[in-house]
Formats: structure tokens, sequence, C-alpha cells
């Protein structure tokens, strides 16, 4: 019995050693740079539950590819006036397309006008679309777009429609076959089972876009389903943030979207070619200003993360912030709160109650220690989906992304920034009539269990 007790012990000894060994190897050689929460709590998983958490370290473990060789070669010299230089000159160091001037740039105020802009980009589609969602639900939106697309392949476009495994989970897989069969050609993000990517089914693709021909984007932060475009009985539409460019913008999104469907194939980045050129668009282009940012695995930076870090420490006067979670990790966190102590004026708006409450639970701690460094938060009394930043009165951003660890630092996300002062001018004019319709959010010290809980929730969230 002593002989099989010891043996017990050396083999649950060799499975731990085993899993600290392949967590150190996976992580230094990808170059997995994590959060010190997140690395901590996978070193203790391996040394208290090895036989968890080793196979979910092989299925969820994968934060970053390994760092790909420059593909775009969109460095050079920041041009001079085109937005903030600190802006230019960050994004420019992390291979991030510079910004480009379009033709015109429509915000939508609305889910109504957000739907009349998806439908009218896909029906000016004359040789290809490329439609990418979290969400494709299965209701009136679905229904609406499906239809659409169809219409497009009769007309012979070429249609690619990539959906996300995770977000598109309660999609009918019948839908989805039906649209394939009729000639869209359809691929799911990372499924869950029978993933070609092993290893990396923890990491999302939360991007929203549409792109027709290469000229034409409708994005945001709207997915694919019926709550965000339209009000229901009991169930107003879900305030979020989306909007229509034309112009060059719309080529850099269409190249992002070739590099996400040949990873969805299991193509990993370094065995992939170089996407094909975009002809750009006939004629000089002197519109308005926007660049196509990029975050996620699929680039060695965290560069929305790193956008924000820079811009609260450049800030001279206002950082406006709009998310349905706020769930950052203590950099930004504490980045935001000198920001408030050397004079900028912080605001943030969230929903009072979004439609997860483990992220309201795990935003607590944030938004006491914002409003202690000086901030004003506000809470929005309708569910509250849109992603938007501004900093002073030269940068705005809108998108997909949320202010919490997952999208900051696991999912594939992209954010428009803004440089003109007429889209601007309406960010900040939009912002300002949701927070007219919002209440202060009032801190109270929590009690010991509260607190235990907020601490849970939000050390487990950023895995989650």
């Amino acid at each position: 019995m002593i002989r099989i007790a010891l043996l017990s012990g050396l083999g649950h000894t060799i499975v731990v050693v085993l899993g600290l060994l392949i967590y150190v190897l996976g992580t230094r050689i990808n170059q997995q740079r994590r959060h010190p929460s997140a690395a901590l709590g996978w070193v203790l998983g391996m040394v208290t539950l090895p036989y968890l958490t080793l196979p979910l370290f092989l299925l969820f473990g994968v934060r970053k590819f390994a760092r790909p060789a420059r593909r775009h070669h969109w460095q050079g010299p920041p041009p001079m006036g085109e937005g903030p230089a600190w802006a230019a000159q960050l994004l420019a160091g992390m291979e991030v397309a510079p910004a480009v001037r379009n033709r015109h740039i429509t915000l939508h105020p609305h889910g109504a006008a957000a739907l009349a802009g998806l439908l009218e980009t896909i029906a000016c589609a004359r040789q290809q679309l490329d439609v990418c969602t979290y969400v494709f639900a299965h209701d009136e939106i679905g229904a609406q777009v499906s239809r659409a697309l169809l219409q497009a392949v009769e007309r012979g476009v070429a249609v690619r429609l990539l959906v996300d495994a995770v977000g598109s989970l309660q999609t009918p897989p019948g839908m989805l076959r039906a649209l394939a069969r009729s000639g869209v050609q359809v691929r799911r993000f990372m499924p869950l089972l029978h993933n070609p990517l092993r290893g990396h089914t923890n990491l999302r693709n939360h991007r929203k876009l549409v792109v027709a021909d290469g000229q034409r984007l409708w994005s945001g932060g709207r997915n694919l389903a019926c709550e965000y475009f339209l009000d229901r009985p009991g169930r107003p539409a879900w305030v979020d943030l989306s909007f229509e460019i034309c112009g060059p913008l719309a080529q850099h999104a269409h190249i992002q979207f070739g590099t996400d469907w040949r990873i969805a194939q299991g193509r990993t980045l370094r065995r992939m070619r170089r996407a094909p050129h975009m002809p750009a668009l006939p004629g000089p282009v002197h519109g308005p200003l926007a660049q196509w940012i990029v975050s996620g695995p699929d680039h060695a930076d965290d560069t929305v993360h790193a956008l924000l870090m820079a811009g609260a420490f450049h800030a001279q006067r206002r950082i406006v912030a709009v998310t349905p979670y706020f769930v950052p990790d203590d950099g930004l966190l504490d980045a935001w709160c000198l920001a408030c102590r050397r004079g900028v004026q912080v605001s943030l708006l969230v929903p009072a109650r979004s439609n997860h409450g483990l992220a309201d639970v795990a935003r607590e701690r944030a938004l006491r220690q914002l409003v202690a460094a000086g901030a004003r938060v506000w809470l929005s009394p309708a569910m509250l989906h849109a992603k938007a930043v501004l900093i002073d009165d030269d940068l705005a951003l809108a998108g997909s992304l949320n202010l919490d660890a997952r999208s900051l630092f696991l999912n594939y996300e992209a954010m428009t920034a803004f440089y003109g002062e007429q889209e601007l001018r309406w960010l900040s004019d939009w912002c300002a009539q949701l927070i007219t319709q919002a209440q202060p959010y009032q801190a109270h010290p929590p009690s010991l269990p509260r607190d235990l809980v907020e601490g849970v929730v939000r050390a487990l969230g950023f895995q989650l």
C-alpha cells in the first residue's frame, strides 16, 4: 500500500512538472505575453488540478500566434497633418495601415439607419461581397440578410460569409447549409469540435464588417440579430453604433477579411501568401480621414490597448468612453486614473444593467477606482452595446472592441479611427446626448462577501 501511494505521488508530480513545462514552453516559444493574473491562474491550476488544467491549456491557452513576418509593408513616415502625430507614429510602428481619405463617411444614429445601410451595402456589390459577424441570428434580421446574400449570388457576386462558431452557436446549422447550397461560401471561425487550429479555441472572431467590391464598408458594433436593429414588443433595440465608409479604407478591411478567411480554413500566418493588392479607387480622394485598426492574435502587438494607453498619457482635455462591459486590465485603469489626476476629464458611459451579469459584477472595482480618481461615470437606462472612445478633439475610435480584457487581449477585433472634424463632432454630440439620458454612478463601499465575489469574478473574467 505504501509503495502504491509513493508511485501515485510520483506519477502526480510528473504530471505537474510536465504541465508546467508545457505551459512555459508554449508561452515562451510562441511569445505569449500574458496578464500577470492570467499567468498566475494557469500556474496554480497546473499545480493544484493538473489533470483538468493541462487539457484546458491545450484547448484554450494560446493567446497569440508566433510573431509574423511583416506582410503589408505599411510602414513609412506618418504624413504631416493626418491626425495626431503621436497616434500616427505609434500605429505605424505596429504595422497598422496608415490613415486614408475616403469619399464619404456615414454614421448611423439608430438601428433603422444601420439596417438600411447594411442592406444597401450588400445590394451595391457587383463582383465580391465579404461578410463577417460574431452573431448571425435565426430571426428577422438573419432572414433579411440571408435573402440579400442570395440575391447577390443571383447577380453573379462571389459572396463569402464568416461567422464565429461560438457567437453563432445558436444559429441552426441548416440555415448556414441552405446558404451554402445556394452559392454562398460559408465558414465557421474556430469551431469547438474539429477545429483546424487546435489550441486556439478560446480565440474568438468578434469583428463585424461587410465589404462590397473592396470599395464600400459597413462596420461597427452591431451583430446580425434583431436586438441590434429593431424594436420588438417589450424589448427595445439596443443602443449601438455602426457606420458606412466609401473609399480606400474598404480595401484595408477587405484584406483583413481575407486573412480571417484563411485562418478559418486552418492556415496559420506563417503559411499564408500575401493578400492580393486591391486597385485604388479612380480619381483623387479628398474626403474625411479614417484608419482601419485591427487587434487580435493575428497581430503581434495588442494594438488598440497600446493606442488607448498612449492616448491616456497624451490627452490634454478629455477622454470619453462608451462601452457595454468595462473590465479593463490594471494598466489601462491606472493610466485613466492618472489622466484624471493631471486634469483630464474622463467620462465613462456604461449600461445600468448589461446582458452579462458577471460583467456587471466584475466592473464594480474599476468603476469605484475611476470615480475616486475624479472620473465621471454614467449609467444608461437602455442596454448599451456601442463601443467608442474619444480623445480630446482630434481622435475618435468606434468598432467592435469592448473595454474588457477579452476584447483587449484575446478576441479578433476591428476598430476605425476617425480624424475628420465632422465625424468627431458627430460622435461627440452623440455621446453627449446619451449622457443626458443617463444617471450618475454612485460608488458605495462593498461588503466583505461582495468584495470577495467581485475579486473572483474579475480574476476569472480574463480567461472566460
